[in-house]
């Protein structure tokens, strides 16, 4: 049978041929990419969901391999569209930082500590900022939370991770972020904090500098209750530092009633990095000053 038209039809033999022609080119095309994870993510940011991990995605494409899975997420990543900031986590880029290509963690760190599964605050330098204590700013945000320790990620540099035996939940403050909320310590715990882990914020000479922006802020019977999550030490070292370096006396007289509370305490080094000064004067924190330490001009 020839292939000319018969009342401006196709004879059958030519139609088979085009269908299974049309057939097998349908074959390549993956219509699951179609409907894909580019649309579900922008699905979840206009419904205000700012955040996600792996497991939504497999549990939102359950029929698609891993595999697949995995690489469209990574061209999702290489376009700016996401941005993986820890194992198995995505955050949706926003506009406003599209051009920037990072997201800062504060729009997402209470999401991730929820995927975690750790409580958390932000704490130290990055907590001070919030009470305007500028002064000396930290590289990464500060991150506060509990042992074990959380494993290192390579693939986020602007998280810096610090541990603690126990969050005081009632130091620690709220407030909104961009999207969700953000915990961070209240005025008293940072300032135990920043003494406590001192070497996490580049050393007392850092700190006290901090400190002298953040006193005006406290309320010294706060203080008082959080013995309970710091050493004795530490209230030394803070007495320390108020009384012979801010020469902030009323608070110190406060704190050193406090301090009296605890019985007797130890002699101990300001700075355990550097051995005992032989001519440092005695006082009543049993400090011994070790380290010359300059407030810087603020």
């Amino acid at each position: 049978m020839n292939d000319n038209f018969d009342s401006g039809c196709l004879l059958p033999q030519k139609n088979v041929y085009l269908f299974e022609k049309w057939l097998n080119t349908t074959k390549t095309v993956d219509f699951d990419n179609k409907m894909n994870i580019r649309e579900w993510i922008h699905g979840r940011e206009i419904r205000g969901k700012s955040t996600f991990s792996i497991a939504d995605v497999k549990d939102a494409f359950a029929e698609r391999p891993s595999k697949s899975i995995n690489t469209e997420l990574s061209r999702q990543v290489s376009r700016g569209r996401v941005q993986s900031v820890y194992r198995g986590f995505y955050v949706i880029v926003p506009v406003q930082y599209q051009l920037k290509g990072v997201v800062p963690p504060a729009y997402y760190v209470d999401d991730l500590m929820d995927y975690v599964g750790k409580p958390y605050y932000v704490g130290l330098l990055s907590a001070a900022a919030m009470y305007g204590a500028t002064h000396q700013r930290a590289m990464k945000t500060q991150v506060m939370t509990v042992m074990p320790r959380i494993k290192a990620s390579g693939k986020n540099s602007f998280l810096d991770w610090n541990y603690r035996q126990e969050i005081p939940e009632a130091f620690i403050m709220k407030k909104n972020a961009e999207i969700g909320t953000l915990r961070y310590s209240g005025p008293e715990l940072t300032v135990i904090d920043l003494v406590q882990f001192a070497s996490h914020v580049g050393g007392y000479q850092r700190a006290a500098t901090v400190l002298a922006e953040l006193f005006d802020s406290l309320d010294m019977e706060n203080v008082r209750r959080l013995m309970p999550f710091t050493t004795v030490a530490t209230i030394q070292r803070l007495g320390y530092l108020l009384e012979h370096v801010l020469l902030r006396q009323n608070q110190a007289d406060v704190l050193f009633q406090v301090l009296k509370t605890q019985g007797s305490w130890n002699s101990i080094l300001l700075s355990n990095d550097q051995n005992r000064r032989a001519d440092a004067p005695a006082n009543r924190w049993h400090v011994n000053g070790n380290i010359d330490i300059e407030v810087d001009d603020l």
